[in-house]
């Protein structure tokens, strides 16, 4: 166990990064998705090197401050809801040996939080705009829009993977050795 100095200098080195990542989401709204993933991707490194608790307190956080500091609240309210919880719970998931199960629990996982996304961004925030985009594709409006978006989480648990495996093997190295 890394002492509290280091864990509280690399806590907030991470947390940094991240609200630079979700204040550049108010910069390039295209970005919107993108960029609070690639938030969820630096808590990796603090559930890798410290623990998964202080990941998570990490993650708590960066989502108070992103609800209060940043200019693009859907993109806080994406990395809060979907892409800021995964890569930490990810750990424990991994952890599941039948392959179906796990990939079973990650959909789950992620189909519960998309859902509760919409209604909170619907009803709670009033955004009524999107009732009406998905009301737009047709009767199955919403059963296609949650695959299009377990499709995206399926290339983002992908990269995760690929992330983490590269960290491990080329960046921790060069880390550990200064």
């Amino acid at each position: 166990m890394k002492d509290i100095s280091y864990r509280v200098a690399l806590g907030g080195i991470v947390s940094a990064l991240c609200l630079v990542t979700m204040f550049l989401a108010g910069i390039l709204p295209a970005l919107y998705l993108l960029l609070p993933m690639i938030a969820g991707v630096l808590l990796m490194v603090i559930a890798s090197e410290v623990s998964t608790q202080w990941a998570a307190l990490t993650y708590t956080a960066v989502s108070l401050l992103s609800l209060i500091i940043t200019a693009d609240k859907e993109a806080a309210l994406v990395f809060i809801m979907l892409f800021g919880h995964y890569p930490i719970l990810r750990f424990y998931i991994q952890r599941i040996s039948i392959k179906w199960l796990r990939f079973t629990v990650k959909l789950i996982v992620f189909n519960v939080c998309a859902i509760a996304y919409f209604f909170v961004t619907v009803y709670l925030f009033g955004l009524v705009g999107m009732l009406e985009e998905i009301n737009d594709i047709g009767q199955y409006g919403s059963i296609i829009m949650l695959l299009v978006c377990d499709l995206i989480f399926l290339m983002y648990d992908f990269n995760l993977s690929a992330i983490y495996s590269t960290y491990i093997k080329r960046l921790r190295p060069k880390f550990r050795k200064k």
